[in-house]
């Protein structure tokens, strides 16, 4: 018999995730604070739980998909939390992004219960997320990433046991910095190629087929060219995950120059009101900076 599998956060990704593992057949026991995405996924069959620590209760595997660390410890370690409810042997699996640090102590929380945990970030976006073939890497006890196994395939593409606990958060970081750099280079080579007359979607053709071929312009091409930042993944969280990345980068004497550039025309974006579009919105700053927007017309 398969696992029974609290999920806690029903957000952009979490709710696409949950309805997976409802499609996959197995039984899902929900929790978030947004009403109108736990009644989405209660509609499609999911069991509705009144609290972290209920969803634990009532599970075998529990997994977190949420925005930030200190939400994540407070979830699975406070007081109506995902610990207060576990038995031994217990699973959690957090799949959120956060700092490895706090990965590793939440951890060893766990393991004073004898609750096993992971931490397994992921990349893929929105769009990996409801097509079930995000790239999850993975920190912890290969055992415990064996038993996680059946879950991750139904989620993910690429699986890939990275290292111990915190090491999953390592390899998101790094993840992240690649992801921010190539949308400020899309956005540079946009702009630089329209103001000088060239169509932009002829450009996205062009470099889609050579070496600077990239997922950003494959899943993001249409954002892009028709100015749509619906937030797939939020310029907030992208933020915060360069701030992961260059606060890893000090601790270990890494030069990481372009991360902190990005991060920065990112703040600009918040700054600005622009918190909760897509990532790709980035295009903006460029366009800004350089007084055109992309497009047969040109101009801002």
């Amino acid at each position: 018999m398969s696992e029974r599998i609290g999920f806690v956060g029903l957000g952009v990704m979490g709710r696409p995730m949950a309805m997976n593992l409802l499609r996959a057949g197995r039984t899902v026991v929900a929790h978030t604070r947004d009403a109108v995405a736990l009644a989405e996924v209660g509609a499609a069959g999911a069991e509705v739980a009144g609290d972290p620590r209920d969803a634990a209760a009532r599970s075998d595997v529990v997994v977190t998909m949420l925005p930030n660390g200190e939400i994540v410890e407070d979830v699975v370690a406070g007081p109506r939390g995902i610990l207060a409810g576990t038995r031994p042997g217990q699973l959690v699996i957090d799949m959120s992004t956060i700092d490895p640090g706090v990965s590793r102590r939440l951890a060893t929380l766990a393991a004073k219960r004898d609750v096993r945990m992971l931490d397994a970030p992921v990349s893929g976006g929105d769009v990996g997320a409801q097509q079930g073939t995000l790239s999850i890497m993975v920190g912890g006890d290969a055992a415990d990433v064996e038993r996680a196994r059946p879950i991750f395939e139904i989620l993910g593409k690429t699986v890939v046991h990275v290292g111990p606990h915190g090491a999953g958060q390592v390899v998101k970081a790094c993840n992240q910095v690649v992801v921010g750099i190539t949308f400020a280079a899309v956005a540079e080579a946009l702009v630089l190629g329209s103001k000088s007359g060239v169509a932009p979607e002829l450009i996205l053709d062009v470099l889609s087929g050579g070496l600077a071929a990239n997922r950003v312009m494959e899943v993001r091409r249409r954002n892009f060219l028709e100015h749509d930042f619906t937030p797939g993944f939020r310029v907030d969280l992208h933020h915060k995950d360069l701030g992961i990345a260059l606060r890893a980068g000090g601790a270990e004497g890494v030069s990481m120059p372009l991360t902190a550039l990005v991060q920065q025309q990112l703040n600009a974006l918040r700054a600005g009101g622009g918190g909760d579009l897509d990532h790709s919105s980035l295009l903006t700053v460029v366009e800004t900076l350089s007084s055109h927007r992309i497009g047969p017309k040109g101009g801002v």
